[in-house]
């Protein structure tokens, strides 16, 4: 173990056993380059935040202008911050009415906390409704509307009361009553593998909410900015959300979460009680400046488009070289999902793809799922190499052996 990493195993908190523990010295473009001298292509875009893969110039060039202007100076709606506006101003300018205003936050999860508050505020009800499968979090009330009751368990009782309904079963709507506040919900659910529902659901999810007086709340921390092949994943299934919960690659690569509703909904916030919700930190400068610069890129060059052909690519090329321990492979846009019999297998094919360079993760409600995610730009002799290098892992995991199921 080398110097580094020993202070790192130390003194760093690690999330889990066995950290992959890559010393990162450098990331370009879709590439991370390590103090070993390697380098690893990036399939999952730092969990989807690096929407435009590493360093790019024009969000380097925003970041370094803004860090001459100014950095922190007081961020949560009392001054007048030009990156806060302008970032807000073109959100608004994309999504469909009446998402209109944006409340700025550090992270998807905050902004989650930030869109109970405001449903409950509204409404003046307690209840949530959250669906199997779902993930929205690790603060402790985006974590009650967690849909894998092994990560709930440890850290009940939690806040709610949250009621969880299957995902994509419209039969299952009609629980929702009049005592729900809100209803969240992820356009495609990411982390319990990629699993993309009916546009009937979505439709009827919409008509439910609007006859018994629900919000309805869009996690599209992942979703969003074009990963799923549209801007926005709600474009998908003709639905308006009442807040859209925003992260991930909405900094450009920086820290930074937002959820965007209606002037009148979102100006609750502001009275009974004045500075009722409140952050120090989240719409940052920097990181709204980024996020503009990430954005303009993004909508410029109509990169949801280049993910639709991306993910493609990529899931035909996975679908090719798959055997039978592939059970389904699922895209959409640039989110692909990988499907194997049994998790063992799944972790086999991750850990195999580390060793030849591509960097993959399972996820995390569904652990038989590899899913991809790459960078939006990430061009064709990426697609080639990670494609060959994904077949070569495969191969190597049949030839382990049977891996645990």
């Amino acid at each position: 173990m080398n110097a580094l990493r020993d202070v790192f195993v130390r003194h760093v908190a690690q999330t889990s056993p066995a950290p992959i523990g890559l010393e990162v010295v450098r990331a370009q473009g879709a590439w991370l380059y390590t103090a070993d001298g390697r380098r690893y292509l990036d399939l999952i875009a730092g969990i989807g935040v690096s929407a435009l893969g590493h360093g790019h110039p024009a969000v380097l060039e925003a970041i370094a202008a803004q860090a001459r202007r100014h950095l922190h100076v007081m961020v949560y709606g009392e001054y007048v911050i030009e990156a806060q506006v302008r970032l807000a101003e073109r959100l608004a300018g994309l999504l469909p009415a009446p998402l209109e205003c944006v409340y700025f936050t550090n992270s998807g999860a905050e902004a989650i906390e930030g869109a109970l508050k405001t449903a409950r505020k509204h409404t003046r009800r307690s209840r949530f409704v959250a669906f199997d499968g779902a993930y929205h979090g690790d603060t402790m009330a985006a974590l009650a509307l967690m849909g894998n009751p092994a990560f709930r368990a440890p850290f009940e009782p939690l806040p709610g009361p949250v009621s969880h309904l299957p995902y994509d079963d419209a039969a299952a709507l009609e629980a929702i009553d009049s005592t729900v506040a809100a209803v969240v919900v992820e356009p495609v659910q990411a982390e319990s593998g990629v699993r993309i529902p009916s546009a009937g659901f979505m439709r009827a999810l919409r008509e439910r909410c609007d006859r018994v007086g629900a919000m309805l709340v869009y996690d599209e921390v992942l979703t969003g900015l074009g990963r799923t092949g549209r801007l926005f994943a709600m474009e998908h299934f003709g639905v308006v959300p009442d807040l859209a919960v925003m992260a991930k690659a909405l900094g450009g690569g920086l820290p930074l979460g937002a959820f965007c509703g209606s002037q009148r909904l979102l100006g609750e916030l502001a009275h009974d009680p004045p500075l009722g919700h409140i952050t120090t930190f989240g719409g940052h400068p920097l990181s709204c400046a980024a996020g503009l610069a990430a954005l303009e890129v993004i909508v410029s060059g109509r990169l949801w488009e280049r993910a639709s052909t991306l993910g493609q690519e990529l899931a035909d090329g996975v679908r090719r070289l798959a055997g039978a321990e592939v059970a389904a492979v699922r895209a959409i846009g640039a989110l692909i999902g990988i499907e194997f019999g049994g998790a063992g297998r799944a972790q086999a094919f991750v850990r195999e793809s580390l060793v030849r360079g591509v960097i993959i993760n399972w996820t995390l409600n569904a652990e038989r799922v590899v899913r991809l995610a790459p960078p939006l730009n990430m061009g064709a002799a990426e697609v080639d190499f990670g494609l060959q290098m994904m077949a070569e892992a495969l191969e190597a995991s049949r030839a382990i052996g049977k891996p645990r199921a």
